[in-house]
């Protein structure tokens, strides 16, 4: 497994996460136990319609008392290519689905959990179906302009976006270059 030594071991396996642990040679040679978490990768989509309103969803979640707000995306599966669990995601929450999508970037919010963060911009997204939602969620869907979605960001309102995306759209909101580039990246 990436990032575990091969003679690590697993010495709990949860419903999310597993935990590893290896004896860790220091610097000054005396031996430590390290550790590290493994759990599945997950997906977020910039998910845009025909008239460029950019969905996002007002959720609540069994583990939390109030609503957020976040993108569209959720876990991939064992074995699920990220792009067929966005597309899988995006058609569960939204009923949404689309014919031009582009990664965005990938990234690992930590260095102590093995997990990748892959987001996408799924563009002239169009509802086929209704929602499809699992027990433990409660979803409603919100449409908003590119200047909503970066007052949202920059507010902290919406916080449900990687740490690099959010970051593209605060700069974005101050850069006037780094705006055009965005704009005509999540748009087309």
């Amino acid at each position: 497994m990436e990032g575990v030594p091969k003679d690590a071991k697993k010495v709990f396996g949860g419903v999310l996460f597993d935990v590893y642990q290896w004896d860790q040679e220091m610097y000054d040679g005396s031996m430590a136990v390290f550790e590290r978490l493994n759990r599945p990768n997950t997906v977020e989509t910039v998910l845009v319609t025909p008239e460029n309103k950019i969905i996002i969803e007002r959720q609540r979640q069994p583990d939390r008392e109030d609503w957020f707000l976040s993108s569209v995306g959720g876990r991939i599966d064992e074995g699920e290519d990220p792009l067929v669990a966005a597309k899988r995601e995006v058609l569960e929450e939204s009923g949404y689905e689309s014919d031009d999508w582009e990664l965005l970037h990938v990234w690992r919010p930590t260095s102590k959990i093995l997990w990748d963060d892959y987001v996408y911009v799924a563009r002239g997204a169009q509802k086929v179906q209704e929602q499809e939602l699992d027990g433990g969620e409660q979803i409603e869907l919100m449409e908003v302009s590119f200047d909503e979605l970066l007052d949202l960001i920059d507010s902290r309102e919406l916080s449900g976006f990687s740490q690099i995306f959010r970051e593209m759209c605060i700069r974005a909101k101050y850069d006037k270059p780094s705006y055009e580039d965005l704009k005509k990246t999540i748009l087309g």
